[in-house]
């Protein structure tokens, strides 16, 4: 006996192909605008905050996950540790984060936005906000609410 494609999908809990390709495609869309250098310019520009493009990434992660060493941040941004070490030693030499060694482990440094930090965090947030009213124009807060809550479970469940 022949399985159908459409029972297969149902044994299986299996989608609809060209609905996952269409949800691929759109995630690598929105990765790559996200990831766009001219981006992360005008969020800085609108800001109005004197911070290197290279490092507002990592600030952005340290407050976000923070505290955090420099291996799982350089695993967070795909980037080598080495690299993060001294971009977040600039972070540190303009008092905008802080390293201690961990709670759990003595030999691993984590990093902890300051207070100087946490102001520019602010700024960014304050700043992030007005582009993405700027965006999303046109969205209702109900269309906005269920993409929230969408991508994440989205995001939780790919985190698993």
């Amino acid at each position: 006996m022949r399985v159908t494609p459409k029972a297969t999908r149902n044994v299986n809990n299996a989608h609809d192909p060209e609905i996952l390709r269409g949800l691929h495609t759109a995630i690598i869309d929105l990765v790559d605008e996200i990831n766009r250098p001219r981006r992360d310019d005008r969020l800085i520009e609108e800001a109005g905050i004197p911070l290197d493009r290279a490092l507002f990434p990592l600030l952005a992660r340290v407050w976000r996950y923070g505290p955090i060493g420099v291996v799982e941040l350089a695993d967070r941004t795909g980037r080598d540790h080495t690299t993060i070490s001294r971009q977040m030693s600039k972070l540190e030499d303009l008092e905008l984060i802080e390293r201690k060694p961990s709670i759990t482990d003595r030999r691993v440094r984590e990093a902890t936005v300051t207070e100087k930090g946490q102001e520019m965090i602010d700024l960014l947030n304050a700043a992030r906000e007005r582009l993405a009213n700027r965006i999303l124009v046109d969205w209702t807060d109900e269309d906005l609410d269920q993409l929230r809550t969408l991508l994440r479970r989205f995001a939780d469940d790919l985190m698993r």
